[in-house]
């Protein structure tokens, strides 16, 4: 019989930890199959060639993607930019006036449900060990988890975006053309219930409110472009 079995290490998944790239993967996708199934729906409500509906859904990807990256970049770049300036701030706080930021720290972690002797060893020790990771951590908040990264979050948006508007392109291509956006409207809306249901899922939350909020607004742009689309037909 085994007297020192092996101590049993308990996993916990929270939706939390998934929050930043679900943020990103599903506003991506939805911008991609919502935007680009619009122009689609118009371009076919107004009597277009199936050719010409394909290649407006083509270069709607393109410039989709290309626009959701720039966006992205340029967003996630601010942030690290400020990430990169409070870090070197504090770097050289740390070397100018020490015992100052010790005390910070343990102001910190007394304000946190330590005692105050126990927040002055804790802090005291994270410092030895390594004093700009405790004070980015605790004080700015900022982990190697949760830095920014911009080009990452502008190739996952760019892909994202690309994936999602391929379906209505796809759907144009294989459609019967008098059925090209009635077809693309459709699929679409079929695949907005499930992405929404889906990152409802993953966010812990109820998957019928999360596939009907991304459904009902899919179909409000499709709506809107398509009553375009009919005003600006050449027999309107």
């Amino acid at each position: 019989m085994n007297k020192n079995p092996r101590p049993h290490h308990h996993h916990e998944h929270h939706s939390t930890k998934r929050i930043g790239w679900l943020r990103a993967a599903v506003l991506g996708a939805n911008d991609g199959i919502i935007s680009t199934a619009s122009l689609v729906v118009g371009v076919a409500a107004a009597g277009s060639p199936q050719a010409v509906v394909v290649m407006t859904g083509v270069a709607g990807l393109v410039a989709g993607a290309m626009s959701m990256a720039a966006g992205e970049y340029v967003s996630v770049q601010s942030q690290a930019d400020a990430e990169h300036a409070d870090i070197a701030m504090e770097k050289k706080e740390l070397q100018e006036e020490p015992e100052r930021e010790l005390a910070e720290l343990t102001a910190i972690y007394i304000g946190r449900g330590l005692d105050k002797d126990l927040a002055r060893r804790v802090a005291g020790e994270l410092t030895k060990k390594d004093a700009l990771g405790a004070h980015a951590r605790d004080e700015l908040g900022i982990t190697e988890t949760t830095r920014a990264r911009p080009m990452q979050a502008a190739l996952a948006s760019a892909l994202s975006f690309a994936a999602g508007a391929a379906v209505p392109i796809l759907t144009a291509v294989l459609a019967p053309p008098r059925w090209v956006g009635e077809m693309s409207a459709a699929t679409c809306l079929a695949t907005l219930l499930a992405l929404g249901a889906l990152a409802a899922y993953a966010g812990g939350a109820s998957m019928t409110r999360g596939a009907v909020r991304v459904a009902f607004w899919g179909a409000f742009a499709m709506g809107l472009t398509a009553l375009v689309g009919l005003f600006f037909a050449p027999d309107a």
